[in-house]
């Protein structure tokens, strides 16, 4: 009896000490683990981009801290001087040193002088980065007590969960980081214009945009160039009736602004029950406007081959439609190139004009982007885009007319005293850039046709 006497009392010692380690252990709990939202809707939470995570604990009756380890998720940046501590006796903010350190993720704030037992402890990290690949984060460190005794996080179901950015925004909230960009959007200007956080979040996005606009213009064009040779025929027809139809749809089409037409058909054929794609319709406006263009283009590289070739190959016995497709059209073409990489460049800095009726092109994007930021700088970046094409393009107009200028002869001042020293006067007159220079000018100048016979090209006016 004795011996289970001593056997219940041991027992139930070992079950008070069992009892009592855990609630020691278990003593703090947390009352806030969190992280603040961030994006725009003030809704979630994004990955490498500043905000504050907030830990909050009460300490038990007793309990004096020393020191409070916290882990921030893998891949999380802050900085020590960012660190915020706040001590709290019931609803007195107690004056309590604290000393914070950071070591990689790993969040260290010690208390020379231990808190008040009882008090509250929250630890703030302001401008924190979480991991851009996002997840769900819960709580995870230790403390130490004034008695030197050093303790787990106590378990909690605190979590915050952290939504993914792509490694544009990465960048881009690390360059807001940096003294030299905060140096750089402290002007005024360059902050609206210029601003490189918006830049890297910009480029993604409108070069969506990009691709949807060069392949509006990689479809259009090409099926400009038959349905112009047909108009440009046409027009030049020796009957009437066919010549003035060809006349009235060149000078309807080139007397009207094209984002007129582009409204027409938008908002005029779903009055009629026609719905098509956004894509399709815009790529179908783009390629009735500039088939008007380049039939005068082509008429006028037509009406420039000389009539001797038209005799020579009927000499041959080539019939007239032979004569045009073997002979003077391959000539043609040659001669027109320079002016149809113009009309090339025009229709793709006409595709801005679909972003009025929802085509998702450059400017859309851009002006999307604008809207959100309340900053021009998305315009500047589509301004970037639209050159990367006609830059290029220019050369190669310029190069294009070089080449072509086989006649082109370098004169000296003292042998060609009395021929003057316009650049222009070295090409000969009947040269292919003579030609080309002739058909850009007539272009460039003359006024829309009539409905006659006027055999010359028209300009592109009101485009």
């Amino acid at each position: 009896m004795h011996i289970a006497r001593v056997a219940v009392v041991l027992a139930a010692a070992a079950l008070a000490v069992s009892l009592a380690q855990p609630l020691c252990a278990q003593a703090l709990e947390t009352q806030r683990w969190s992280a603040q939202p961030n994006d725009a809707d003030g809704s979630q939470v994004l990955g490498a981009t500043p905000t504050r995570v907030t830990w909050q604990g009460q300490t038990a009756e007793g309990e004096s801290l020393s020191q409070v380890v916290i882990d921030l998720p893998a891949g999380s940046t802050v900085e020590a001087d960012n660190v915020k501590v706040t001590v709290m006796n019931g609803l007195d903010r107690l004056d309590v040193a604290a000393q914070a350190a950071v070591n990689g993720t790993q969040v260290t704030v010690a208390f020379p002088d231990p808190t008040p037992a009882g008090s509250l402890v929250m630890v703030e990290c302001n401008r924190t980065l979480l991991p851009g690949e996002g997840g769900t984060f819960g709580l995870a460190g230790s403390y130490n007590t004034a008695d030197g005794q050093q303790h787990d996080m106590p378990a909690t179901d605190k979590t915050f969960d952290v939504v993914s950015t792509s490694p544009a925004d990465q960048l881009s909230s690390w360059l807001g980081q940096q003294e030299w960009v905060k140096a750089w959007n402290s002007n005024k200007f360059l902050h609206l214009f210029f601003d490189p956080t918006i830049v890297v979040t910009s480029i993604p996005t409108v070069f969506s945009g990009w691709l949807v606009a060069l392949a509006l213009v990689v479809v259009s064009f090409p099926l400009s160039i038959p349905f112009g040779l047909m108009w440009s025929f046409l027009r030049m027809a020796k009957s009437r009736i066919p010549r003035a139809i060809g006349a009235t749809y060149i000078n309807v089409v080139r007397g009207t602004p094209l984002f007129l037409q582009i409204y027409i058909a938008f908002f005029g054929l779903p009055l009629l029950g026609i719905k098509m794609d956004l894509f399709v319709l815009g790529a179908i406006v783009l390629v009735l406007n500039s088939s008007a263009y380049l039939a005068e283009i082509f008429r006028a590289g037509i009406q420039s081959i000389n009539t001797g070739q038209f005799e020579a190959a009927r000499s041959l016995g080539m019939n007239g439609a032979q004569t045009m497709f073997y002979v003077i059209i391959p000539q043609t073409i040659r001669r027109v190139i320079p002016t149809m990489t113009s009309e090339f460049i025009l229709m793709y800095k006409d595709t801005s004009l679909l972003a009025a009726v929802g085509v998702m092109e450059i400017m859309m994007y851009s002006k999307t982007i604008t809207a959100a930021t309340g900053n021009v700088t998305p315009y500047i970046v589509a301004a970037g885009f639209y050159l990367i094409v006609t830059i290029p393009m220019t050369k190669f107009i310029n190069s294009m007319e070089q080449r072509m200028a086989g006649g082109r002869k370098k004169r000296k001042k003292d042998s060609h005293a009395g021929l003057g020293s316009n650049p222009t006067d070295s090409i000969l007159p009947d040269s292919d850039a003579a030609v080309a220079r002739s058909i850009r000018m007539s272009e460039t100048f003359a006024g829309p046709g009539a409905l006659g016979d006027d055999p010359s090209p028209s300009g592109r006016l009101g485009h």
